[in-house]
């Protein structure tokens, strides 16, 4: 088994979004059809709302990715973390 992971981008996004029926589903669905697959991912319920940290790994605009998640209608907000933010909370 080969793998291409030393040479494939990962990206972490932020997310917040309204707890409702199938929302995670259609948001991991759009994720996989857009071309990244999620690495890890960690959710919290707070308030009827969730909250979760992705990193992913794709070789595709994760702009692009971003735009699409944001049209989904359960979806409050979704911040990408540039490599150097995330290596300034990693060390903070």
């Amino acid at each position: 088994m080969t793998s291409n992971a030393a040479h494939t981008p990962n990206y972490t996004l932020n997310c917040q979004m309204s707890h409702e029926a199938a929302a995670m589903e259609r948001f991991c669905q759009v994720v996989r059809i857009r071309g990244f697959r999620i690495v890890q991912m960690a959710v919290e319920n707070f308030e009827g709302q969730l909250d979760i940290a992705l990193t992913l790994e794709g070789t595709r605009s994760i702009t692009m990715l971003q735009a699409q998640l944001e049209k989904l209608q359960t979806v409050i907000r979704v911040d990408l973390q540039t490599p150097e933010s995330a290596a300034t909370i990693k060390t903070a």
